[in-house]
Parts: structure tokens; C-alpha cells; sequence
């Protein structure tokens, strides 16, 4: 670190040459770095991260705006190519009499896409289903479908998008409903929302009185060598500042915290005389949803967005499982269909005994629970510790692969209110979280569902997960007639709260703000 001349507090470290470029191409008045960076001859990404340099040191000022634009996604140039999937359903149906299974055969289109649009059909009235038959029904429910696939085909000819604001109110808020939230799922969406922050930046008054004294650049080396003292070049050049006030950190080992903490949460559950359940991260669909209750065709799959496996030498085409084993297929298929052991009435159509062996990456860790039911004691407490993954947008509470806690317990005595307890436990004991609220929710494989809330001393109110009782058309067919309550929760999130950290990616990285490398379980 240099010093003053008169030996006191250190002087700012100096300039870098990429920033020393930008400071002397920067002008008076405010430009972007599409015109800094050729003048100061750097790539634009060198240009700023240099530029952002001296805006931190007060030597270059910048200004901001904001750009939301409305553009196209694969899936949606797939839908201008081809029809959106409501409107392809209604003229399958105009063709003749049809099944749940033909009206939604569209090739071409993703498969969630059109399940989530015949579901959204059946409930605006606009598909009507009749026994194992299904018809078009007239209304004016089918103008915004018409309008979207209108507006799908002008994006497909707008490289650089539309503004939202000049969209008609009705098409508007169709649009709205069909981007993806925050939490990010990609998968079937036709739209996708795009803010730009246009930059431009100027010199400032102190920033000019720097590039007084930078004087001509020069190029920075960061070695004498022999042939420069033999040609004295080495007076042409600038030699780059190296710090050497300071060895080196002798780094020490021990576990990551996030590591420690997961092994306590295990040991926690072993101590309490829960068996642990395990698998594998690839399930067929079958295990991942379809035993859970969820029907092939309903809009509650997108909350499950999951990866398919790719068959390697057809690419596009799933990995299909060779069987379901345990016998469970026909016994959970039957009561999909409303002929199975509980005596419901299922979700009245014709199950996919081939759809649902294709294999995904677990997007839950129900997936363990179910597969337990075959083999389950009553009474009995099972645990598991899943990585999960679901198509998610990286943020401070999202990540698209995950760790979630399952459990369930089968007791003849077993009550809702237990169920509470143990959610209560969980949040107090093991996220450590200050407060803790429950939420009225709805699953398709649990009656009644509850979410649990928690509150982060920064974020505020995040929910850690859901919770209920397994419905009989999810423990019958499996033969388990006593009561099982089930949940699932988030690890990622508890631990943010037990290790005190903010962003959800801290627990993955080791230069975060926070240092996860100095944090202890609480």
C-alpha cells in the first residue's frame, strides 16, 4: 500500500488501466457503453465493470432507466406456429366426438400447457365433459384465447418485444395471469416479462480533476524483464502496484455450517424414533404425482413443473421406467378413474397407464412418502431428506434445485392437531424462528392441508412448506386404512433463519456478505 509524503494515511489505491481508459474517453455529458467502450477500446463488459468502478469512487456519475418489454418464449413461438392450446382443443372437438386423452393429443405443444388450458376450459364452462366424452360449448369465453394467439404471432415478428401498456385491458391482464410469478417457473409459459436498465454515464467535476493528472496512457506490466533494462523501454510503461503488506490467511477445516446443519436436523429425527426413507432423484411420474392424486390432465400439475429425462438417442422423446413395481399401478389408476378401494369418485376419466411411467427428476419430497405407503407400520414415523428439483428463477428465497424435509406418521390416533405440533416443533426448534403461523391451503393428495409460515428477521413472512392428511385415494390403494399425516417442508428456507442469513444462495457460495464460512448453528 503506498503512502503520503509526509508518511500518513494511506492514498487511494490507484486506478486500474481498463478504468483509467474509461476515465479518459468519458465526456462531459451522459452516454451509455456503447459509446464509452470503442473509445476506450475495451469489450463492453470490461467497460463496465470499470465504469461501475469509478462510479464508486465518485469519478464517473450515472443515470438509470427502466424498460419492460413483452416477449415471446420457445413455448409461445411454438403456439404462433400452431394455435394456442385452447383454441387447438376446440377445433379437435369441432372435428367430432372425443375423449379427455384425444382433445388434448396436440402435438407439438408441451403437454403441462395443454392440461393447464383444458382444465381452465372445463372450469369457464367453454369443455364440457360427458362421461368419457368431451364437446365444445359456444360463449364468449373463447374471444381472449383468439386475442392471445393474435398477439403471440405479432411478438413472433418483434425481435425486440412489446410494451405491455399498449396492450387492450382484457388481453392485458390475460397476459398478466400467464407470466411467470416471481418464484420464476419456466416451462409452458407463452410470455416472458424483460426489464432493461439502460445506463449512461458522465464525468464529474472530481473525476476530471483525476484525469488531469493521469496524464498519456501507458501500457502496465507487471514484470521487469532483462530485455527491457537492455533497451530501456521499461521507461515507457507503468509497472502494476502489488500489495505485500499482508500474508496470506492460513485458512483452518470444519464443517460448513450448512452441512451441520442438516446432519443435526437428521440426527434430530433418528433421536425421536422416526425411520429415515430414501430414493432416488429420478422417479417415474408415477411415484412423483400420479400416486399422490394428482389427475394427468389438471392445472395443479404446474405447481410441479418438473425435468423430464431425455432419451439420449431420440432427442425430444422421455425415458420411459420398464414397470411400477410393487403392483401399485393399477390400484392408484383405478382410483383416478373412480372404480378404486376408497370409493371415490376419482377425476372421471381414462387413466395414462403409459404417460405416467415417463421419468423426471423429483420435484417433491412426497415422492418418498408415497413410495413408503407399500411397506408402512401402524403405528409408524418416517423421515426423509430430498433434493428436489422444480424449474424456479434464482432468488433470495428460490433456487431451482433444493433440500425438503418429509415425513409422515400412521397411528390409529393420529389428528390434525398432532400434525400442528410437529410443524410448530419444526419451525421453533429446528429453524430456530421467532414466529409461526399456519395458512388454510389446498393439495390434491391431502384433506384438510395446512401451510406453514415463518417469519425471517429481515424477509419477513416466508411460507416453509405444507402439510395434511393423506386422502384415502392416496393410502388405499396400498392397503393402509388407519390415519397418515404428511409434510413437507423446506430445509433451505429453515436454515436461513437457524444460520441467520438473508439470500438463499448464501448457503452456496463462500464470498457471501454474510461469510458463511463464519457462521455457527444457533
Amino acid at each position: 500500500m503506498s503512502e503520503s509524503a509526509g508518511g500518513g494515511a494511506p492514498l487511494t489505491p490507484p486506478l486500474t488501466p481498463n478504468e483509467a481508459a474509461v476515465l479518459r474517453a468519458a465526456g462531459d455529458a451522459p452516454e451509455p457503453l456503447t459509446a464509452l467502450a470503442p473509445r476506450a477500446g475495451l469489450r463492453p463488459d470490461q467497460a463496465q465493470s470499470s465504469a461501475e468502478g469509478l462510479v464508486a469512487r465518485g469519478l464517473l456519475s450515472r443515470e438509470e432507466e427502466a424498460t419492460v418489454r413483452l416477449v415471446i418464449t420457445d413455448a409461445g413461438r411454438a403456439q404462433a406456429e400452431q394455435g394456442v392450446p385452447e383454441l387447438r382443443i376446440r377445433r379437435r372437438l369441432e372435428q367430432g366426438p372425443a375423449t379427455i386423452q384425444e382433445a388434448q393429443d396436440l402435438p407439438g405443444l408441451d403437454k403441462a400447457a395443454v392440461g393447464a388450458a383444458f382444465g381452465a376450459l372445463k372450469k369457464a364452462g367453454l369443455v364440457v365433459v360427458e362421461g368419457p366424452q368431451v364437446r365444445a360449448a359456444p360463449g364468449d369465453g373463447w374471444a381472449v384465447h383468439e386475442a392471445r394467439e393474435g398477439l403471440l404471432r405479432r411478438l413472433a415478428d418483434a425481435p425486440e418485444g412489446l410494451d405491455p401498456a399498449s396492450l387492450e385491458p382484457a388481453l392485458l391482464q390475460d397476459v398478466e395471469a400467464r407470466l411467470p410469478a416471481k418464484r420464476g417457473k419456466k416451462g409452458g409459459e407463452p410470455f416472458e416479462r424483460q426489464e432493461a436498465r439502460a445506463r449512461r454515464y458522465a464525468i464529474t467535476p472530481a473525476g476530471a480533476v483525476a484525469r488531469a493528472t493521469l496524464g498519456a496512457a501507458r501500457p502496465e506490466v507487471a514484470q521487469l524483464t532483462p530485455q527491457m533494462l537492455k533497451d530501456g523501454s521499461w521507461r515507457d510503461v507503468s509497472f502494476r502496484a502489488f500489495n505485500v503488506a499482508h500474508p496470506p490467511a492460513t485458512p483452518s477445516a470444519r464443517r460448513n455450517p450448512y452441512r451441520a446443519f442438516l446432519d443435526q436436523v437428521k440426527q434430530t429425527l433418528l433421536a425421536l424414533g422416526f425411520e429415515e426413507m430414501t430414493g432416488s432423484v429420478v422417479e417415474p411420474e408415477f411415484w412423483n404425482m400420479d400416486a399422490l392424486f394428482l389427475p394427468q390432465f389438471h392445472p395443479a400439475r404446474e405447481i410441479h413443473d418438473v425435468y423430464f429425462v431425455e432419451d439420449a438417442a431420440r432427442p425430444g422423446e422421455c425415458v420411459f421406467a420398464r414397470e411400477i413395481e410393487g403392483g401399485a399401478l393399477e390400484p392408484v389408476a383405478l382410483e383416478h378413474e373412480g372404480q378404486g378401494r376408497s370409493g371415490s369418485r376419482g377425476w372421471n376419466y381414462a387413466f395414462d397407464r403409459q404417460r405416467t411411467k415417463r421419468l423426471v427428476l423429483r420435484s417433491q419430497g412426497t415422492v418418498l412418502s408415497a413410495r413408503a405407503l407399500q411397506a408402512v407400520k401402524t403405528p409408524g414415523k418416517y423421515f426423509g431428506m430430498a433434493r428436489c428439483f422444480r424449474f424456479d428463477d434464482v432468488d433470495e428465497t428460490h433456487a431451482p434445485d433444493f433440500f425438503q424435509i418429509e415425513g409422515i406418521v400412521s397411528s390409529e390416533r393420529t389428528s390434525f392437531r398432532h400434525l400442528l405440533g410437529l410443524l410448530e416443533l419444526f419451525a421453533r426448534q429446528v429453524a430456530k424462528a421467532p414466529e409461526v403461523k399456519f395458512v388454510p391451503a389446498y393439495f390434491p393428495f391431502t384433506e384438510p392441508s395446512v401451510e406453514v409460515h415463518m417469519r425471517h428477521p429481515d424477509l419477513g413472512w416466508m411460507e416453509l412448506g405444507g402439510a395434511g392428511i393423506f386422502r384415502p385415494e392416496v393410502t388405499r390403494p396400498h392397503g393402509v386404512e388407519g390415519t397418515v399425516i404428511a409434510w413437507g417442508l423446506g430445509l433451505d428456507r429453515m436454515a436461513m433463519v437457524a444460520l441467520g442469513i438473508k439470500d438463499i444462495r448464501h448457503l452456496f457460495t463462500n464470498n457471501s456478505p454474510e461469510g458463511l464460512g463464519s457462521l455457527r448453528l444457533k
